[in-house]
This record gives C-alpha cells, sequence and structure tokens, in this order.
C-alpha cells in the first residue's frame, strides 16, 4: 500500500480549474482513497454528481482513461 506521502505526491496541491471534472484524493479516519466518480471544484467547494463532498480533500488531478 502506497505511503500518504506518495499517495499525495501523484495529486496536485494548487487552487483547482473550476467546473472541471477532476479526481480528488480524500482522507478520512481509515486513511487515504479517490472516490470512483469525477468531482467538481465549483464556487469553493468540492461536489460529486449528487452531493458536496464532506471528507478532508488533500489534492485534485485530471481523470484518468
Amino acid at each position: 500500500m502506497a505511503t500518504r506521502h506518495h499517495r499525495i505526491a501523484e495529486f496536485n496541491t494548487d487552487d483547482p480549474p473550476s467546473g472541471q471534472p477532476l479526481e480528488i484524493l480524500c482522507e478520512d479516519h481509515n486513511g487515504t482513497y479517490v472516490p470512483r466518480f469525477a468531482c467538481l471544484w465549483i464556487n469553493g467547494a468540492w461536489v460529486g454528481p449528487s452531493a458536496p463532498i464532506e471528507a478532508t480533500v488533500l489534492g485534485w488531478r485530471e481523470r484518468r482513461g
């Protein structure tokens, strides 16, 4: 399993582009994970397909394949 530091290194921590579908790296009490759906950065908040993202978001990247 990748360490937290290595996972974060795969993601951008700069300001994300608004309204573009992106992969995000989230963290909770179990560790880090990437949701299976694209998320959008809109008006200063992360939004999933049906609701705001309530997890801690550590970084983002353009969607892979």
